[in-house]
C-alpha cells in the first residue's frame, strides 16, 4: 500500500502548531493531543481539526500510565476525551499512551473509552533534541504501512516535516494519518 503514518505528539503549542500545519500542507497527519495543552489552546485545537487531521487522545497530563491506579488512568484518558470532543465535535478513536508506557492494564482503559492504542515503529527522537537533519534520517527508516513518532513543539520538528514529505515522495510513499 505504501502509506507512513505520520503522528505528532503533545500539542498543541503556539510557538510551532501554526508553522507545522503550513509545513505539512495538504498532506494529513494524527495529532495525539496533551488534554492540558488543548485546554489551554482550544482554537489550535480547532485548527488541527478543520485542516483535516486526525485527533487522538495523549491523556491530559502526560503521566508513566503504568505508575497509575485504574481509576487515576481511567480520567487521564477520560477528561481529554471529553474536551477534545467538546472543540472538535469528533470522539477520538486513537490513543497514543505516553512515553509508548504501555500494558495490558492501560490498554484495557483505552478500550473501555473506545480508543484503539498505537504506538510507532519509528522513533526520530526529536524529544531529546535532535536537529532537523537527525530528524529527516531517523524519519528515513520508515518502511511502508510504518508509523513515525514526532512531537509538536520542537522547532527542528517544524524545519524537518517538509525535508521528510519529499523524501517519502521519492520513495514512493504516501504520508498521512493513522488509519485506526
Amino acid at each position: 500500500m505504501n502509506a507512513v503514518a505520520l503522528t505528532f505528539d503533545d500539542g498543541p503549542y503556539p510557538s510551532t502548531t501554526p508553522a507545522l500545519l503550513a509545513a505539512l500542507g495538504e498532506v494529513r497527519a494524527t495529532f495525539f493531543l496533551w488534554g492540558e495543552h488543548a485546554a489551554a489552546h482550544p482554537d489550535l485545537v480547532r485548527a488541527i481539526a478543520a485542516a483535516g487531521h486526525g485527533i487522538g487522545n495523549h491523556t491530559w497530563t502526560h503521566p508513566r500510565l503504568t505508575s497509575l491506579d485504574t481509576a487515576a488512568r481511567d480520567r487521564e484518558v477520560r477528561r481529554t476525551q471529553e474536551l477534545l470532543t467538546a472543540l472538535t465535535g469528533i470522539r477520538p478513536e486513537l490513543f497514543r499512551p505516553p512515553y509508548g508506557d504501555t500494558a495490558p492494564a492501560v490498554a484495557a482503559v483505552a478500550a473501555g473509552h473506545g480508543l484503539t492504542e498505537v504506538l510507532w515503529s519509528v522513533d526520530t527522537r526529536d524529544w531529546a533534541g535532535c536537529s532537523a537533519d537527525e530528524i529527516v534520517t531517523a524519519a528515513s527508516a520508515v518502511e511502508p504501512d510504518g508509523v513515525v513518532l514526532m512531537h509538536e513543539g520542537r522547532p527542528a520538528t517544524v524545519e524537518a516535516v517538509p525535508r521528510i514529505l519529499a523524501a517519502l515522495a521519492a520513495r514512493g510513499l504516501r504520508p498521512g494519518p493513522v488509519r485506526g
